[in-house]
């Protein structure tokens, strides 16, 4: 979304604690992977979806690209965070046409930032009503240029051509829609926990109803674990994660980790709350979790005992054809939930909307 240029890219996750690329091959059959890796970035490096350090970001972007030997230069990158604001809105019915050349006054109610520093999209959902009484759905989407500027900064540093920007939260759409069956008259909530950014996008009959960026994540579990043990934040990382590096065990952190559960459950449990306020659904059916904060021990079956829904881990690449004598099952496996955006939006083709 929010721009576009000119066949198949690869798809860039950005994100807070890691860089994700993801290369699919569209065949008859329907999608296999071509490429995927990942490269660790060190914390602070971006904080809540905002780059602070862009050369560490730029190295990273080189070294998966490289690791992967990926010969791909179009890219499509997306943003979250509290620069991203998504709003359905109600408007009179017109045209595409007439809507585009209208949308930034449309967009001016509804949007905090001063019209003229964002980026704006939109996607007409469907309409209702006839002759003057006629209304239309609209997903708004508008971004802060800034932020987009920042990103393509690092994409073209690290020698990629920027194609498509795109927003996490409909990266996971796109994801859930290659994958699952798109249930009609069901409420689904995409969940994808980051390190700092936790994405929800919630589906009714398989289009965006409410969408919400929370700066908690991963990183919670990891500093809490930092704390408690006095370890270095790369240890605790390691803890968390179930890899060793400290004299600390799994069963130890438990306590710890269910306490930051549970903060993660009543921000989820808080934009639950909100969304059904705001719509005519009173229950949510089920809960996708995607993102590497998916992975902690517990966590799944806490948020479905405090939510009342069966709570399931994403599988990204569960439609997805996987050469075994190119990928290792078993670490794709470990590390697919955190290759759901990515996936999102390896996806996505130039010249899409």
């Amino acid at each position: 979304m929010l721009f576009s240029k000119a066949p198949r890219v690869i798809g860039l996750d950005i994100g807070s604690s890691s860089v994700k690329v993801v290369e699919l091959k569209e065949t008859p059959k329907g999608y296999s992977l071509e490429k995927f890796g990942m490269a660790p970035l060190p914390p602070e490096v971006i904080v809540d979806g905002t780059i602070m350090d862009a050369g560490r970001v730029v190295e990273a972007i080189a070294q998966v690209l490289q690791s992967q030997k990926v010969k791909a230069k179009d890219v499509v990158f997306s943003v979250s965070g509290h620069s991203v604001i998504i709003k359905r809105v109600t408007l009179p019915e017109m045209s595409e046409e007439e809507l585009s050349e209208s949308i930034h006054w449309e967009a001016e109610q509804y949007i905090p930032f001063a019209i003229d520093e964002v980026n704006l999209d939109f996607q007409i959902l469907g309409s209702s009503g006839s002759g003057k009484q006629a209304q239309m759905d609209v997903l708004l989407v508008a971004v802060k240029r800034e932020k987009i500027n920042d990103y393509i900064t690092v994409v073209t540093e690290a020698g990629l051509t920027p194609a498509i920007v795109d927003v996490d939260a409909f990266a996971i759409q796109n994801m859930y829609e290659i994958n699952y069956e798109v249930e009609s008259r069901k409420v689904i909530a995409l969940v994808n926990i980051g390190a700092s950014v936790t994405n929800i996008n919630i589906l009714k009959d398989g289009t965006t109803a409410f969408t919400r960026d929370s700066t908690i994540g991963g990183n919670q579990y990891t500093e809490a674990i930092q704390k408690e043990f006095g370890l270095s934040y790369d240890d605790a990382e390691k803890v968390k994660q179930g890899e060793g590096g400290a004299a600390v065990s799994m069963d130890e952190i438990d306590g710890i980790a269910q306490a930051v559960s549970g903060d993660v459950a009543t921000e989820i449990s808080r934009s639950f709350d909100f969304f059904k306020a705001t719509s005519t659904s009173q229950q949510i059916d089920r809960v996708i979790l995607s993102g590497g904060c998916s992975r902690m021990r517990g966590l799944p079956s806490l948020l479905g005992d405090r939510l009342g829904v069966p709570v399931e881990i994403a599988s990204p690449f569960k439609n997805i054809h996987i050469d075994t004598g190119q990928f290792d099952l078993d670490v794709l496996k470990k590390v697919a939930p955190m290759a759901a955006v990515g996936v999102g939006l390896a996806l996505r083709r130039i010249g899409d909307r």
